[in-house]
């Protein structure tokens, strides 16, 4: 049966295959039928939820019509990111952000805050805090706890998801591109990861079954932004080998550096990590960055290269769909390149303005920023993948191959 698209631009959703969308809502299924179980504690202290009487922060209602950001908080276990949340949840910053926090396990903060119905499902108790921000805590992926927060549109201007440790933050990226009702209110803002500087280099570097990804790589890899924390808890030369690690994974990726989490929270608000908006920022970033190579033979590495000229949008798009669906994009040894991150901008035929490119695991989009071609502008395609197995010749060649094949032949 052949496969079906819709081809639109924004608001329209990614491409995607029908099986891609089932898969997603059945991992959506699965992780809901997982949340009875007990989640890893985090050796973090959990945020005191204190619920505001009289003489709060005051109220004033945001416009029902625009969309709220959602910024994916992840990190491996014990680095920092309910730290950095409870942090967020008790500083003075003037900012209304609603909190949905994960891995409290059996402790007084989660009953506080985590109602549990005879029946065994799960519910939120939504409290407000002294700050003006709004928190919860589930023990699933969170997606049935931003239904339910939008219910108190008005309140907050910003979301913020914790995941659990050991999770894969694209997975629940895609999510919010499958449900394309729940993407009619609120729009990805970007995934940012905590590595902890203590422990993180063996965190990154720790090697798995044949056929497994590290799961603190995975994270670098998908992130937007990188705090590394507990700074103070190692030397210069120790620090900078975490750095080193972390942008041989991510080239493309902004890093803080901070200790006990404390960061200014405009710093992890309002990246524009997945829409048009990044177009300017992102332009600037291609332009610097560069190809790394892995300090493990399967690590995951960052490849960036550059092709002149127009592309069509059907050459570009079985191009993608070659190496993220169908997988048959192999390197010189035959092993499978397995794209993790793409991100990319490009000069479409017909398009006046830059076309940026942002992919997930399988799921892709395309959107039409609003930098413009100038007319003495030279047309330029680039593109950065994260994975693993990437060899960038190889990548390149295909895409000129690609490219040239089709337009020889229309």
């Amino acid at each position: 049966m052949p496969a079906v698209f819709l081809r639109r631009w924004r608001p329209a959703a990614p491409w995607r295959r029908l099986r891609d969308v089932r898969r997603a809502q059945q991992g959506l299924a699965r992780l809901r039928r997982a949340a009875g179980a007990r989640a890893l504690m985090e050796d973090e202290d959990c945020p005191d939820l204190v619920p505001i009487g009289a003489g709060g922060a005051e109220e004033t209602e945001s416009s029902p019509s625009r969309k709220i950001p959602v910024t994916i908080i992840t990190g491996y276990l014990g680095a920092g990111k309910t730290t950095l949340l409870n942090y967020i949840l008790t500083e003075q910053h003037n900012k209304r952000i609603a909190v949905i926090l994960n891995e409290f396990g059996e402790g007084s903060a989660l009953e506080k805050s985590l109602a549990i119905s005879q029946g065994g499902e799960l519910y939120e108790e939504w409290l407000e805090l002294r700050n003006g921000c709004l928190c919860c805590s589930v023990k699933d992926n969170g997606v049935k706890a931003i239904e339910n927060l939008m219910q108190r549109r008005g309140k907050f201007d910003y979301i913020l998801l914790e995941t659990t440790g050991l999770a894969d933050p694209g997975a629940v990226a895609s999510m919010f591109w499958v449900d394309s009702e729940l993407g009619s209110d609120i729009y990805l803002d970007g995934i940012v990861s905590v590595v902890d500087a203590k422990h993180g280099l063996q965190h990154l570097t720790e090697q798995k079954p044949e056929g497994l990804v590290n799961e603190a790589s995975r994270q670098v890899a998908l992130a937007d932004l990188i705090i590394i924390n507990k700074t103070d808890l190692v030397s210069g030369e120790e620090l900078n080998k975490v750095r080193t690690s972390v942008r041989s994974i991510n080239g493309l990726v902004k890093i803080l550096e901070t200790q006990r989490s404390r960061v200014d929270v405009s710093n992890v608000l309002d990246l524009h990590a997945f829409d048009s908006l990044s177009g300017i920022s992102l332009q600037k970033k291609l332009e610097h960055v560069k190809t790394t190579h892995a300090h493990l033979d399967k690590g995951i590495i960052t490849v960036t290269f550059e092709v002149p000229g127009n592309i069509k949008e059907e050459n570009l798009n079985l191009f993608i769909q070659n190496l993220l669906w169908e997988k048959n994009v192999k390197d010189k040894t035959g092993r499978t390149m397995d794209v993790i991150r793409l991100k990319g901008l490009v000069s479409i035929q017909g398009k006046s303005h830059q076309v940026i490119v942002q992919g997930v695991h399988e799921l892709y989009d395309l959107e039409e920023t609003a930098v413009a071609w100038k007319e003495d502008e030279k047309r330029t395609n680039r593109l950065v993948l994260i994975g693993r197995n990437l060899d960038k010749e190889t990548i390149k060649e295909v895409f000129i191959a690609t490219v040239r094949e089709k337009q020889g032949n229309s």
